[in-house]
């Protein structure tokens, strides 16, 4: 598979990741707390459901530290859409709050390497928004 099939693969997956949000803001902000998902009406609290029920696994990693170190805090974390040839995931950096501050999309096919998705500001502002839906603490 090409890295160009990779990237029409990962924009795939950041439209559909984008449509969530984007439902999900229009119930938040709709006077009756509703919004039009995939040919029905949610609540932002049902579009948050779907949200959490999406990825196949959702992962954190901890930095370099120095050996018997108390601060382990996490600083990365995965989000796992989908597996096989091809699978992509959304991965970032995540603050000293564990809450994430960046999210990029990667594809990969059967052994190789992820590709980073290349997205737009609105794209990459979807991500953080579905990123920022789970909770990465202990």
């Amino acid at each position: 598979m090409s890295e160009r099939d990779l990237q029409h693969i990962g924009m795939g997956a950041v439209e559909c990741v984008a449509e969530m949000v984007a439902s999900l803001r229009a119930a938040e902000e709709s006077d009756e707390g509703t919004a039009e998902y995939e040919g029905e009406t949610l609540t932002a609290e049902e579009i948050q459901e779907r949200i959490h029920e999406d990825p196949l696994s959702v992962e954190v990693r901890s930095d370099w530290h120095s050996p018997g170190s108390e601060d382990r805090a996490e600083s990365q974390y995965k989000i796992l859409l989908s597996t096989g040839g091809p699978a992509t995931q959304i991965i970032g950096e995540l603050n000293e709050w564990g809450q994430p501050e960046s999210a990029e999309m990667q594809a990969q096919d059967w052994f190789t390497k992820w590709e980073t998705t290349m997205t737009s500001s609105e794209q990459d502002d979807a991500l953080l928004v579905y990123a920022n839906q789970f909770y990465f603490g202990e």
